[in-house]
Parts: structure tokens; C-alpha cells; sequence
């Protein structure tokens, strides 16, 4: 068993089920959740918690030890402690992927906003529900969960942007991007990112400006497959102690993106017929 197997199932086997709201409907052999129960409430297969437990998976994503750190109760320095287990250095001199608790429970009473979490390279690491039904569910999605990896090369998007919003957002993003090196000058994963987005010629030409600002918000249009297009405004939530994004969409003044927002909520990501 590795070390990142035996701190889960340590974390396991310690949480009392009562506290996750599960029922005692049967004798336990054992204290603690059974291994279904954790991945019920992290959202990940039971096969996937037996090969983590027996050291026999890839490296969990940074989003995957953020479910099973809400599912396990973990404290913020048991969060860290988890994403060091599993590659994601916390570490001054790496950019940050812990998501405090604090932020969690924030994130939770803003139910009626898609929004997500990023950190400060734009990877996402969490999104609520409301934004996998808007935007679409990056868990089904192929690809990177970077916005500059996904931008610049032009993947498939929801996201409509006349060339004036690509061209603002595309400079906002980069510019905030020169920031962040300044901040982790030394983090392989920073200087990885920037050396494999320089191959794409528009990325490289806003590069050369040496622009450094924060991107703060946008206007976005989506083309939603089932209520059609919703249109939004963006605003970034700087959050300071751990340099991560929260990124919140609203209506935009004077459209019916509300009335969407709200259908959408009650559909959630299915496909009506």
C-alpha cells in the first residue's frame, strides 16, 4: 500500500458515517465509511477508491482530491498533505491548488450562479453544479481543463465571442498569466505551460507585449444546446491567501439569462426531448 493509500484509508476509517448523513442500517465490521460510501460522496467510482487504497491508480487529479478531501472531512492541512501525497506540491514556489473550506461553504450558498474555481495558471479545479449545466460537464469533456489551453488552440466551446470579446478576453488572460510568473518564477508547471502555448502564433504575439494586469471579468454569450443563448457577465474573485480565482457568471442586465439560469438549474446537464 502506498503512503497516499494508507492516508485515505486512515481518513476512512476514521469519519463516523452519522456525520455524512448516512444511516447505520447495518452492523459494521469495521468503524468508519465503507469504500462505497466514500466514493458516493466524492463522486468517483468504487473501483477508483480500491486501486487509490492499494496504490494501484494514476496520480488523482488535483479536482479529485478536493472531493475526496469534502468526503473525508479533511482539515485544510490534511487537504495539503493530500495533494503533496498525490504530486500536487504545496509549496511556496508552486502555484496553489488547495481550496480552503471557508470557500467551499461560500461556494455552497451561491447555488443560483454557475461558477467555478481556478488557480492562478487558469486551471480549473472546481465548479458547481449550475455551471456543468451551462457551460457543459467537464468531467465528459476531452481535453485540458485549462482556459488558456482551451482558448487558444480553439477547442470546442458553448462560449460565442464576437472577435473584439476574443481579443480582450485572449490579452486580459495573458496578461494576467505575465503576473503569475512573477509570483512562481520557478514552477516547472508555469514554464511548461507558457513554453507549450508559445507554439500557437496568438498567443506568442500577445506574449511579446510584456503586459502584466489582473483579469478581473468579461462578457460571455452561451450557446446553450437546449434553452439557447444565455448571455453573462464574469467577474473574478481574487481569492488572496491561497492566489486561486473564483469565478462567478451573472445575468447580464436587460436579457432573460435569468430565466435560463433558473430552468437550467432545474434540468440540470440532461437533454429534454
Amino acid at each position: 500500500m502506498s503512503e497516499l493509500g494508507a492516508a485515505i484509508r486512515a481518513w476512512r476509517g476514521r469519519l463516523d458515517p452519522a456525520l455524512v448523513g448516512l444511516a447505520h442500517n447495518s452492523p459494521r465490521q469495521v468503524p468508519g465509511l465503507r469504500r462505497g460510501e466514500l466514493a458516493m460522496l466524492a463522486g468517483i467510482s468504487v473501483e477508483y477508491v480500491v486501486q487509490l487504497e492499494q496504490g494501484r491508480a494514476a496520480t488523482p487529479s488535483a479536482q479529485v482530491c478536493s472531493a475526496l478531501a469534502r468526503a473525508l472531512r479533511l482539515s485544510d492541512d490534511e487537504h495539503a498533505h493530500l495533494l503533496r501525497l498525490a504530486g500536487h506540491a504545496a509549496d511556496p514556489g508552486r502555484v496553489p491548488r488547495l481550496i480552503p473550506e471557508s470557500l467551499h461553504r461560500i461556494m455552497d450558498q451561491l447555488t443560483g450562479s454557475p461558477l467555478a474555481v481556478y488557480d492562478a495558471t487558469w486551471r480549473m479545479l472546481h465548479w458547481n453544479a449550475l455551471h456543468a449545466a451551462t457551460f457543459g460537464d467537464p468531467t465528459t469533456q476531452a481535453g485540458d481543463r485549462n482556459v488558456l489551453i482551451r482558448q487558444f488552440p480553439g477547442e470546442p466551446s458553448r462560449v460565442r465571442q464576437t472577435p473584439a470579446e476574443r481579443a480582450a478576453f485572449e490579452d486580459s488572460l495573458v496578461s494576467d498569466l505575465r503576473a503569475t510568473t512573477g509570483r512562481y518564477p520557478n514552477d516547472p508547471d508555469v514554464a511548461a505551460l507558457i513554453t507549450m502555448l508559445k507554439r500557437i502564433p496568438r498567443f506568442h504575439g500577445l506574449w511579446t507585449n510584456q503586459t502584466v494586469a489582473v483579469h478581473e471579468s468579461a462578457a460571455k454569450t452561451v450557446q446553450h444546446p437546449e434553452v439557447g443563448l444565455i448571455a453573462l457577465e464574469s467577474n473574478v474573485l481574487s481569492i488572496s491567501a491561497s492566489d486561486l480565482r473564483l469565478v462567478v457568471y451573472t445575468p447580464r442586465p436587460g436579457t432573460d439569462a435569468r430565466s435560463k439560469l433558473d430552468l437550467l438549474t432545474a434540468i440540470g446537464t440532461q437533454v429534454m426531448n
